[in-house]
């Protein structure tokens, strides 16, 4: 092999290696806040699981509303599924319907939450007053109703940028971190509804 091959084979490597692996930083802080998310609602099903073991524990009953507020939000994650994949083929028509059905679905996961605190107080199972058990429930779902009205928000602006055609296959940046994140709530939610099924 000659000496300039040598020399272009060398400077390729150079170039290589003078790039970055970093990911986008915006990318990276939700991630990182995802994360800290996942671990605070492991440290609240933990100490659910070790104060199950105490006396006057009172068995929790959960409405019929929260599942249907899973079947919601399994939904909307498959909406906007339909969503970003109509950006990546440039289907504007079917991007922001698929957006608009999420928010929609979005606001009747949040709406019915509350509808669902409603029941719980029919059931005799109050925040403060009553077993420590009633009092999880209030915690562990009302926190992920916080998450979902900020994701919310954040589909709001998305679905703005999707009527001012700002979000196709060239500009999809905004729309995937909305997605992960949104699919994220919707997978958390779903283990505190199976959570709260297997260990009432």
């Amino acid at each position: 092999m000659s000496n300039s091959h040598m020399e272009i084979k060398e400077l390729k490597i150079v170039e290589e290696a003078k790039k970055p692996l970093s990911m986008n930083p915006k990318k990276f802080a939700l991630w990182l806040f995802m994360v800290s998310v996942m671990m605070l609602f492991g440290a609240w099903t933990s100490a659910y699981l070790v104060k199950r073991s105490d006396a006057g524990w009172a068995e929790i009953i959960l409405p019929g509303r929260f599942l249907i507020n899973t079947i919601i939000i399994a939904a909307s994650s498959l909406s906007l599924i339909i969503a970003y994949r109509a950006a990546r083929k440039d289907n504007l028509v079917l991007l922001k319907t698929g957006l608009v059905i999420t928010f929609l679905l979005g606001l009747a996961f949040v709406i019915g939450q509350i509808l669902g605190y409603g029941d719980l107080i029919r059931l005799n199972e109050y925040f403060t007053g009553g077993s420590v058990s009633h009092s999880f429930i209030y915690v562990l779902t009302g926190v992920h109703g916080l998450h979902m009205i900020s994701a919310i928000i954040f589909l709001a602006v998305v679905l703005s940028d999707a009527f001012r055609l700002r979000i196709h296959s060239k500009s999809m940046f905004r729309l995937e971190l909305c997605s992960t994140y949104w699919h994220f709530l919707g997978g958390l939610w779903l283990y505190l509804f199976v959570f709260l099924k297997l260990y009432p």
